[in-house]
Order: C-alpha cells, then sequence, then structure tokens
C-alpha cells in the first residue's frame, strides 16, 4: 500500500471540516481481542469497567498506571471516520488504526473538549483529557507523512488521531448509530 503525502493529505483535509458537529454517525466497531488482532462488529456492549466488552483495553496495561492495567482515562479511542479513510484509502484497512470506534463527527477539541459527553446507541460516553496520539505502528500503517498530519499543530487541534474515552453510562452500540454530543 502506497501511503499519500502531504500534499494529498493536506487536499483531503476539506471533506474532514466538514463532519457533524452534533449528531453524526456511528461507521464502524473494532474490536482488539489481543495484540496485532481485530474484530469488526455490528454490535458491541459498553460496560464501565472493562470498556468495550472483549477488547483487550485493560488487559493490554499502561504505562501511566501503577497496577499496569489499562488506563482509566483511555477506556475507548474514537476517531473521525473521514480522517482514517483519507489515510486508509480503504475501508479495509480502517481496524489498522487500533482505535475501536470511528465516527463521522467533529473530534475536534473546539467542538468536543475534555469533559464533553456524547451518547450512542443506548450508551454515554465521555471525552477525557489525555491525547490520543500516533505511533510507531501508525507509522508503519499510514506513512511518516500520515502521522504528521495528524500530530500536526492544526492536526492536533481537529483531534485528527482521534481522542480518549470513557463509559459513563453502559449500554448497547450498533453500526450506524447516532453520535450525539450531549
Amino acid at each position: 500500500m502506497k501511503h499519500l503525502n502531504s500534499e494529498q493529505l493536506t487536499e483531503g483535509l476539506e471533506n474532514i471540516l466538514q463532519s457533524p458537529k452534533d449528531d453524526g454517525g456511528l461507521e464502524m466497531i473494532v474490536r482488539r481481542p489481543k495484540e496485532n488482532e481485530r474484530e469488526v462488529l455490528d454490535v458491541g456492549q459498553l460496560d464501565l469497567v472493562l470498556g468495550l466488552v472483549g477488547d483487550n483495553w485493560k488487559t493490554r496495561g499502561s504505562s501511566r498506571t501503577d497496577d499496569g492495567f489499562g488506563h482509566p482515562l483511555m477506556q475507548l479511542n474514537l476517531m473521525n471516520s473521514r480522517t482514517i479513510e483519507l489515510l486508509a484509502q480503504s475501508k479495509e484497512r480502517w481496524p489498522l488504526a487500533g482505535d475501536q470506534f470511528f465516527v463521522d463527527f467533529d473530534l475536534s477539541e473546539e467542538n468536543i473538549p475534555p469533559g464533553t459527553q456524547m451518547q450512542i446507541g443506548t450508551a454515554i460516553i465521555e471525552r477525557t483529557e489525555i491525547p490520543h496520539l500516533g505511533c510507531k505502528k501508525f507509522v508503519e500503517r499510514f506513512g511518516m507523512d500520515g502521522m504528521k498530519f495528524v500530530n500536526s499543530k492544526q492536526g492536533k487541534l481537529l483531534n485528527l488521531r482521534g481522542v480518549n474515552a470513557k463509559v459513563i453510562t453502559p449500554g448497547l452500540v450498533k453500526t450506524n448509530d447516532r453520535i450525539k454530543k450531549l
């Protein structure tokens, strides 16, 4: 797969900026049962303790916690579907980003600052303050220009790499559910 260059990525920004601000759509749910494994789901269960049930978020761990388990403010990862569509170039490659939810929704700092609650299906989630940034695997999968694009000053303000969230009210989420800012 040939990665897009900076110019091509910048050309795609206009479409990303058209993302809905208050009422968008959940386009893909991805569970990560083990490292480097992905399961695309039609329906997912969100739990206060486990996050997305069956995902390895909690057991994969975090260097940010004393007990070595997943960080409670990083339970869920959301990424704008227009951004991943641009970077991945095909929907089959979206799960490689490592996020659980791909949403057609404006995830920018201005639109959903930390503390903003959103409803997806019967669940309520809250955007947390911990930044969600690309890693070495992201560069391998989407290129160095892709990493620079999402982590640029503008990319960070728009949260092009995505945001972290936690479950506030457990519930069911389904592909094509609405995501609404509360």
